[in-house]
């Protein structure tokens, strides 16, 4: 048995409870982990709340958690007992003593950082990597916006931003600000206080911010920018939702292992706090990633 965090109804932060469950068993080509920790990914908590039942249906129970660090239990393909690893499961169940995941789409977990530092990398940095580097194709000498940077997404974007030779300017609140700088941010606008300046070659949204203000971004763009979102959609601009790349998640590993990107974490927070965590992110009281550990 083990426990796990599930919900059986959509709702708010108090549907998920603690459950003794009987630990997954693996199918054909999976694997069985014990969980180091998973992250916080705000998506979850809309996901719970069933405003994406539409686009991502759930089977219930619903343990969540898509983020997974851990060691292999009991191995498939090239993984065995033992093995430090980390995956996206897009089937969630990272919130729980024990979980599956496909063997095809794990990778080592880096050499370095504590293991379950390695559960805030996959979603986010995915996501990251994905805006950054394919979508906007962020270029030497750019000049970058990243709206909403103090977030775990905006961490990893701006580090890998900052890695092809961008200047680059981020949003984010005053508690934010700090570790946003830490990050390698060349300017941080509080958009509390005042207006986003303009004139940005690449602008790379990931606030879910009302249609009216995410119709408003371009502006900010200089002739002939580009802007791309993971977040609300920007009219006449890509919109996209991270896909599950194992090739590039191991990427991104292997510039941790060499000291080119860094795993900031504000929290590390036991299972029993996940309804909190969902309440304090719907009350715009996070930052950066959250580890839960079971």
């Amino acid at each position: 048995m083990m426990n796990a965090a599930r919900f059986t109804r959509y709702g708010p932060p108090e549907v998920i409870r603690i459950e003794r469950v009987p630990v997954p068993e693996p199918g054909p080509g999976e694997v069985l982990v014990e969980v180091a920790a998973t992250s916080f990914n705000p998506t979850e908590a809309a996901l719970r709340a069933g405003l994406l039942r539409a686009m991502l249906p759930l089977d219930l129970p619903y343990t969540p958690g898509w983020d997974v660090a851990g060691t292999v239990v009991r191995g498939a393909g090239r993984w065995s007992a033992g093995d430090r690893v980390l995956a996206r499961v897009d089937a969630g169940g990272g919130a729980a003593g024990h979980a599956v995941a496909k063997a095809a789409e794990l990778v080592a977990a880096p050499a370095a950082p504590p293991l379950a530092h390695a559960a805030a990398i996959p979603v986010a940095g995915l996501t990251a990597w994905q805006a950054v580097v394919e979508h906007a194709a962020v270029g030497e000498g750019e000049h970058v916006l990243i709206n909403g940077a103090g977030g775990g997404i905006g961490g990893f974007a701006v580090q890998l931003a900052k890695s092809r030779g961008a200047f680059v300017t981020a949003t984010a609140s005053p508690r934010s600000a700090e570790a946003v700088l830490a990050q390698g941010a060349d300017r941080v606008v509080d958009y509390t206080a005042r207006a986003l300046p303009g004139g940005f070659d690449v602008l790379i949204n990931l606030v879910p911010a009302p249609p009216e203000e995410a119709a408003a971004l371009p502006s900010l763009l200089r002739p002939g920018g580009r802007a791309v979102s993971a977040a609300a959609p920007i009219p006449g601009h890509p919109h996209f939702a991270a896909r599950n790349d194992p090739a590039v998640l191991a990427r991104l590993v292997s510039l941790i292992d060499a000291g080119a990107l860094t795993v900031d974490i504000a929290e590390t927070l036991p299972l029993t706090e996940l309804p909190e965590v969902h309440a304090r992110s719907e009350r715009g009281a996070v930052r950066g990633k959250i580890l839960i550990v079971p």
